[in-house]
């Protein structure tokens, strides 16, 4: 049996990636927060559901809608969700295919916090900047 907190990150990955951007409003608390790694104009803490759902536009829009994640594997408990998952994108000639972690806090089925990692930080700044 699935965990009910990993099944609402699966919700998650399953809504970005159909661009469900009011399935994503409701799978986040309203004050949660979004930690994204590295030197880039995608990188920083975003704290709102606004901004979070800001973030994945402006990731969307920069790479003309081809940023695209494989979901390897999705596991957690009563308190964090792990989710291992590959990246693709296009963008300005450029390729990106990276590996990735999020860490996420759920609590009463909402996302409150996430914190993102990358296999190869610089390629992912090289490839954003």
């Amino acid at each position: 049996m699935t965990h009910p907190n990993v099944q609402v990150v699966r919700n998650g990955f399953a809504a970005f990636a159909a661009q469900d951007m009011d399935t994503l409003r409701g799978l986040f608390a309203p004050d949660a927060v979004w930690h994204a790694p590295g030197r880039n104009q995608l990188s920083g803490v975003f704290k709102g559901v606004d901004e979070i759902l800001g973030l994945f536009g402006r990731t969307l829009e920069l790479s003309d809608g081809t940023f695209a994640v494989d979901v390897h594997a999705v596991v957690g408990d009563d308190e964090h969700v792990f989710a291992a998952y590959g990246v693709t994108a296009k963008r300005g000639g450029k390729s990106l295919r990276d590996s990735a972690v999020l860490v996420f806090h759920v609590r009463d089925g909402k996302v409150t916090e996430a914190w993102g990692t990358t296999g190869d930080q610089h390629l992912v700044d090289d490839f954003w900047s």
